[in-house]
C-alpha cells in the first residue's frame, strides 16, 4: 500500500494509478498551469502526508514539477523514464501509458532532494563522459537519467539536476561505466 498523496497531471493518470496499486491518494494538477488553488491544496496536505510528484517525462511535467518544489521543497520526486511513457498509437508521452511493472519500478525509486550541498559536477567532467556537446550526447543523458532515477535533463541542466539529487562524482563515474558497457 501507498500511504504517500501522489501528485500527477491529470485523471488518466491516477485512473492507471489505481488500476496498478488500488486504493491511492493523488492530487491532479490539471495540467501545467497548476492553479494556485491546487498548489495551496498540495502546501496544506504535506504539513501530514509525504508528498511525490509523479509527472509525465516531458517539458510540462517537469514544469508542474518545479512549480509544486517552489511550494513542497521537501517533496520526493519519482521519475518514469520516456520510453516507458509512450502511447501505443499516437498522443503525447505520459504516465497512463505506463505498464503496471514499470510503474511499481518507478515508484520504488522515490528521490528525494537534500538541502544539503554536494560539489557541482564540473563541465569537463560531463563533456568527458559524453553527456554534453557530443553526438550521442543527448541519448547518454536518456541513458544517466534513467539508471540514476532522475529523469531526463538536457546538457544546460544536467549539472545542476546531479547536484540537487546529490549525486557524487564516484556515482556518476559508476552509472556511466554501466552505460558504457551496455552501450558497447
Amino acid at each position: 500500500m501507498i500511504n504517500q498523496v501522489i501528485i500527477v497531471e491529470g485523471r488518466d493518470d491516477t485512473r492507471r494509478l489505481r488500476e496498478v496499486f488500488g486504493e491511492i491518494d493523488t492530487i491532479e494538477t490539471q495540467g501545467s498551469a497548476v492553479p494556485e488553488t491546487i498548489l495551496a491544496q498540495i502546501e496544506t496536505i504535506a504539513q501530514t502526508r509525504e508528498i511525490v510528484i509523479l509527472t509525465d517525462p516531458d517539458f510540462n511535467g517537469e514544469r508542474i514539477r518545479r512549480k509544486v518544489l517552489e511550494v513542497v521543497p521537501e517533496a520526493k520526486q519519482a521519475f518514469l523514464p520516456r520510453s516507458q511513457a509512450k502511447p501505443n498509437g499516437k498522443g503525447s508521452l505520459g504516465v497512463e501509458h505506463a505498464s503496471a511493472e514499470d510503474l511499481r519500478a518507478c515508484l520504488k525509486n522515490i528521490l528525494s532532494t537534500d538541502t544539503t550541498e554536494v560539489d557541482l559536477i564540473p563541465r569537463e567532467v560531463l563533456m568527458y563522459f559524453g553527456l554534453i556537446a557530443g553526438p550521442e550526447a543527448k541519448h547518454r543523458r536518456e541513458l544517466l537519467g534513467d539508471r540514476l532515477h532522475i529523469g531526463y535533463a538536457n546538457g544546460k541542466q544536467l549539472a545542476a539536476k546531479l547536484q540537487m539529487f546529490q549525486i557524487t562524482l564516484s556515482e556518476l563515474k559508476a552509472a556511466m561505466a554501466e552505460i558504457e558497457t551496455e552501450m558497447a
